[in-house]
């Protein structure tokens, strides 16, 4: 059971409310319609049971607000539009990280491709897709994770009549199996012809919430078109032969076409042979009534008569009892609750680790960056030893004087910045598509697959630059010097650290752009700045901290660690790193504050 109670959006300066005071409910087991002309409130109206848009009002699903849903992907699909995937990621690639961030198995993905029928199509590339496709695809995510409510925005738009036929045949499946399913469309037709209740809207404010039938008799008129070239003859006939029998009847004429209101094709048709006027064209149409106030006979629901579902609809899917749904109508709150105030915060994925390696794995990019990398790597790296001057550690890094950082630590920032960069371009966590969640477990996730990939590229590129030496000079140019261990770290933390910097960047000013800045920023302006600060004279030094650790820990002091924490100051000790370690703490604490201040939706 969908229930809205008193929905009423924010104005904008000093326009009316698209939508106002709007309440009606869409019961389980049947297709409910929201019908209205184009900017009559429909879409306003379904982001506003979702808490996207501020406004006022109560939306109860099965007797709980959205807020107080564990899992709301498995409660209620949604279909706001496209669906917003990267262009290269394939349909099953798209669905399958979906899945994991609705947590589902992997499997519900293969088996809403063949349920809305992409069959054929799972390797094909988003950006590649036709219309018709595309809203299957959509409907195929709002259907991931079984939810027992569908709300979707003008689903048949674009779509072929055999397209259209399908869909509305998978939505009265998912009613008919004890789902509610509420669906927006500016045709009065279609709502009549496929949806078992009618909620009619214009200029914001219910018209109606009437039956199928009883929509259609009273909002809709039926008319038989006649094409003729005795038009004049035929109408003089049809409204003779009418007023003979006491049969009410209206002729008109459109556009060279006859249409007569209140009789049949049958009625018509007699009468034009009777007369001996040709027929071209008859066809028996629907007409939709102008909106007017609500209808004789139709059911329009009264706040004080909706409240929370019973009770036989209020258990989750698992069997669960909700929480306590709140107060029961506008009698607690006066109908005027506040949208904005209870607009809880955005959740992460589930499944944040699965999701963000089939994110970063599902797309070209990735693997373009890596293969980019490691070829610019070994190329500067046979350079940089052809002269024989270049220390050791900076051919090994590919490093020259003319670059801020080495290949492989450019592209590991660039794997990073995209990590975040993506989901703002291409939002898929977000039902509105309109933000991304700014959770610690999606963070965590992210630092953690992008610090994979650094080691893993560093360690490539360190390999490749090794293997070109060898190829071209020969095994003597390479000699393992005694501090590798110190070198080793020190690669890998700034492969990491120019990693995190990217994720953070992105993460915090929203582009992929911002967050390779923030890899730069590093190395081109806070590290010459760092150096004219450390270099002047040293007043005191850290020259013994590992013994003075080894008297003050007693006894328990491994006498092996006094290497590793030799190595580990030296490289810390660096000015590039003292400069990635505050510039990743002042990220990672902008990113926190931003999180917290600003308001993500759902």
């Amino acid at each position: 059971m969908l229930q809205a109670i008193g929905l009423t959006s924010a104005p904008r300066r000093d326009r009316p409310p698209a939508v106002d005071d709007l309440t009606f409910e869409a019961p389980p087991g049947a297709v409910t319609a929201l019908v209205g002309p184009p900017g009559s409130g429909k879409t306003s109206a379904l982001r506003l049971l979702l808490e996207l848009d501020p406004g006022r009002g109560l939306a109860y699903f099965r007797g709980r607000p959205l807020r107080r849903i564990a899992q709301p992907a498995r409660e209620v699909g949604v279909v706001l539009g496209e669906v917003p995937g990267h262009p290269s990621r394939t349909v099953r690639g798209q669905l399958r990280m979906l899945a994991a961030g609705a947590g589902v198995p992997v499997a519900r993905a293969d088996a809403v491709i063949g349920d809305v029928g992409l069959g054929g199509l799972e390797a094909a590339r988003l950006g590649t897709l036709p219309r018709g496709a595309d809203r299957r695809l959509a409907l195929a995510a709002a259907l991931l994770g079984a939810p027992h409510t569908l709300l979707l925005d003008e689903p048949g738009a674009g779509l072929s009549a055999a397209e259209r036929l399908r869909l509305h045949e998978l939505l009265r499946a998912h009613a008919e199996a004890g789902g509610t399913v509420l669906y927006a469309t500016r045709d009065p037709k279609d709502a009549a012809r496929n949806a078992d209740r009618v909620v009619a809207l214009d200029g914001g404010r219910l018209v109606a919430a009437q039956g199928a039938d009883d929509f259609a008799r009273t909002r809709l008129r039926q008319r038989v078109a006649v094409r003729t070239p005795h038009a004049a003859r035929l109408a003089a006939a049809v409204t003779q032969e009418a007023r003979a029998a006491r049969r009410p009847i209206e002729v008109a004429t459109e556009g060279g076409t006859l249409l007569v209101y209140g009789g049949d094709c049958a009625q018509v048709g007699d009468t034009a042979f009777r007369h001996g006027v040709p027929v071209h064209r008859l066809a028996e149409e629907t007409d939709e009534a102008a909106p007017g106030p609500v209808a004789p006979g139709a059911a329009t629901p009264r706040p004080a008569d909706i409240g929370p579902a019973d009770t036989d609809t209020d258990t989750d899917p698992a069997g669960r009892a909700p929480a306590d749904p709140g107060p029961a109508g506008p009698s607690a709150r006066g109908g005027r609750a506040s949208l904005r105030e209870a607009r809880r915060p955005v959740r992460s994925p589930l499944r944040p680790l699965r999701y963000e390696l089939r994110r970063i794995a599902g797309v070209p990019s990735t693997g373009l960056v890596l293969a980019g990398a490691l070829a610019v790597s070994a190329v500067l790296a046979a350079l940089l030893g052809r002269g024989g001057g270049t220390p050791l550690p900076a051919v090994l890094a590919a490093w020259p004087d003319l670059l801020p950082l080495p290949p492989a630590a450019l592209g590991a920032g660039l794997i990073g910045a995209l990590s975040f960069g993506e989901e703002y371009r291409y939002p898929a966590l977000a039902a509105g598509r309109g933000a991304v969640p700014r959770r610690l477990a999606l963070l965590l996730a992210k630092l953690a697959v992008s610090a994979a990939v650094a080691v893993l590229l560093g360690a490539l590129a360190a390999g490749a630059d090794l293997a070109a030496l060898r190829l071209l000079y020969g095994p003597d140019l390479i000699v393992v010097p005694d501090n590798w261990h110190s070198m080793a770290a020190s690669w890998l933390g700034l492969s990491v650290g120019c990693a995190w910097a990217g994720v953070l960047g992105a993460g915090v000013f929203r582009a992929a752009a911002a967050g390779v800045a923030a890899v730069l920023f590093v190395p081109v302006a806070f590290v010459p700045l760092l150096q004219q600060v450390m270099s002047g004279p040293a007043v005191r030094s850290v020259a013994g901290l590992p013994g003075r650790l080894g008297e003050f820990v007693g006894p328990r002091w491994a006498p092996s660690l006094d290497r590793w924490l030799a190595g580990a100051l030296e490289v810390v000790a660096q000015p590039s790193g003292v400069a990635l370690a505050l510039t990743l703490t002042v990220l990672l604490c902008a990113y926190v504050f931003t999180g917290l201040r600003r308001q993500a939706r759902w």
